[in-house]
């Protein structure tokens, strides 16, 4: 796979934070913190578990922040700004999620979440913060992952989706 130019970074989009945290690392395997959040302020968490070619999303809502991190396997995380007001409007921006690199993105709110499975099989975690009720598939907005406005690079043609998604 041939990366894209526009690599996520904590610079990238207002409000996006990428973060590696430390790992300890010995003969049984690893043991890394997702989160350390004392202010309790992440109030739902969400686990799935997909197999390669899998592709989800472009999903988000203009409400709830969200941290992802791949807990296992390997997937390209595609995020894209959909805040009208934001200098980086329609953008898009990846990076690689896996339980090797323990890289986690914290998304704010306006902010898409999309991500290719490249591993025979992944397990992401998704903390997700907001106040109220959970803005669930009705209430967020969606866009197809080949959208010609959006001119993602996907590393693949024909990905796995769902009817959302297609």
């Amino acid at each position: 796979m041939t990366a894209p130019r526009k690599q996520a970074k904590s610079d990238s989009f207002e409000g996006l934070r990428v973060s590696e945290p430390d790992c300890y690392h010995d003969f049984r395997g690893y043991y890394w913190t997702i989160c350390e959040d004392p202010s309790g302020d992440y109030n739902h968490d969400k686990v799935t578990v997909s197999r390669r070619d899998v592709l989800r999303g472009i999903h988000g809502d203009f409400s709830t922040t969200k941290m992802i991190s791949c807990v296992y396997g390997e997937v390209y995380c595609v995020v894209v700004d959909k805040r009208p007001e934001s200098k980086t409007y329609n953008e898009w921006r990846w990076t690689m999620l896996s339980h090797t690199n323990r890289r986690s993105i914290v998304l704010p709110p306006g902010v898409g979440l999309s991500y290719l499975v490249l591993s025979k099989e992944a397990s992401v975690l998704y903390k997700l913060s907001y106040s109220g009720k959970y803005k669930d598939a009705d209430k967020q907005f969606t866009y197809k992952w080949n959208d010609s406005e959006l001119d993602i690079d996907w590393p693949i043609n024909f990905p796995i989706l769902q009817k959302r998604d297609k």
